[in-house]
């Protein structure tokens, strides 16, 4: 297809939009809740020993590349992915694709985006963005999914960001679809993306996962109360709520964009108990916007007490209760 006929679309979350704005290029038109909840996105994770810039990680999604990987499994997408060993080849590779009019979907570094805000660019290797062309003057026309519109980038910054170091290196990857089907029924992967999704919230058995691992944080957080305005508590506390409220749509934004699929699925399934659980879930999500927000004035140590500390922890001991009624509901609606 022509490069011209790309379609961009913004999205709330990376890699959900990067899947719907290719496979919609395709004339396969699924909505980004939909491509999240297929891909049974939603979850959380909190990772002691997995350090994100030196603190520990906590994830409200699930591990990058699995949303896609589901959703083109689920819906009988072909699809072509490579990594690279030097930057030189990987950027070849790019340009003999987009040379014969395929959009590339690509794993980069926020770092080295330069067209993302300064406040906005920190390391993390886990962004996905479209490049579907290039101008005469070498740069590259990018379609990233959560910016408003198109934009460009040089190859200088591109190569950066696609071989930044770090956890997880990118190192390059890249993808395009080989064979997208014309017409598909959402109904089977709609089941099989909420079965998944309800599996990995309720019942991995390590606690550091699902409703166990929102619990487990609630511990760790609970723990910071023996040294209020620590610069270490204060550290891991500012990654929490970085990681909720910046990288992607974060725990709250996650849980709206699950609402929306909810929604969608209620219509396409004819289940109304899927678009009233689709309400609890908002109120969920505005749980987890509450907790950003007291979290947000203990680490500016305007309550930097025990008892602040506590109250967070609390708060997530709700977020926790309230998302196991949730997804134990959820499971129990015969689709």
């Amino acid at each position: 297809m022509s490069n011209l006929l790309f379609q961009h679309t913004q999205t709330a979350h990376c890699e959900s939009g990067v899947i719907s704005n290719l496979l919609g290029h395709y004339g396969l038109q699924i909505s980004e809740p939909m491509a999240f909840g297929i891909g049974a996105g939603i979850f959380f994770g909190h990772l002691p020993f997995v350090k994100v810039n030196g603190v520990p990680g906590t994830t409200y999604r699930i591990w990058p590349g699995a949303i896609f990987q589901r959703v083109c499994k689920r819906l009988g997408v072909k699809m072509e992915s490579e990594k690279f060993s030097t930057p030189q080849k990987g950027m070849q590779a790019l340009d003999k694709i987009i040379n014969e009019g395929i959009p590339v979907g690509l794993l980069s570094s926020v770092y080295y985006l330069p067209y993302f805000p300064p406040s906005y660019r920190f390391h993390f290797n886990a962004h996905n963005l479209v490049v579907y062309g290039r101008q005469d003057d070498g740069h590259y026309l990018v379609s990233d999914p959560v910016m408003d519109t198109v934009t460009t980038i040089d190859p200088e910054s591109l190569a950066q960001a696609r071989f930044a170091k770090g956890f997880p290196a990118p190192k390059g990857k890249m993808y395009y679809p080989l064979q997208v089907p014309e017409v598909t029924s959402l109904e089977q992967p709609i089941k099989a993306g909420i079965e998944q999704a309800c599996h990995y919230m309720l019942k991995i058995p390590v606690p550091l996962f699902g409703v166990k691992g929102i619990r487990f944080l609630a511990k760790k957080v609970s723990g910071y109360a023996e040294n209020p305005g620590d610069r270490k508590a204060n550290l891991y506390l500012g990654n929490i709520i970085r990681m909720q409220e910046e990288i992607g749509t974060g725990g709250a934004g996650f849980r709206f964009l699950y609402a929306a699929f909810l929604q969608e699925a209620a219509t396409l399934l004819k289940k109304d108990e899927l678009s009233k659980l689709a309400g609890e879930l908002t109120k969920i999500g505005d749980l987890w916007r509450n907790f950003a927000f007291m979290a947000g004035r203990v680490c500016k140590s305007r309550a930097a007490d025990h008892t602040s500390y506590k109250e967070l922890s609390e708060m997530l001991l709700q977020c926790a209760a309230a998302e196991e009624v949730f997804f134990r509901k959820l499971a129990q609606v015969k689709l």
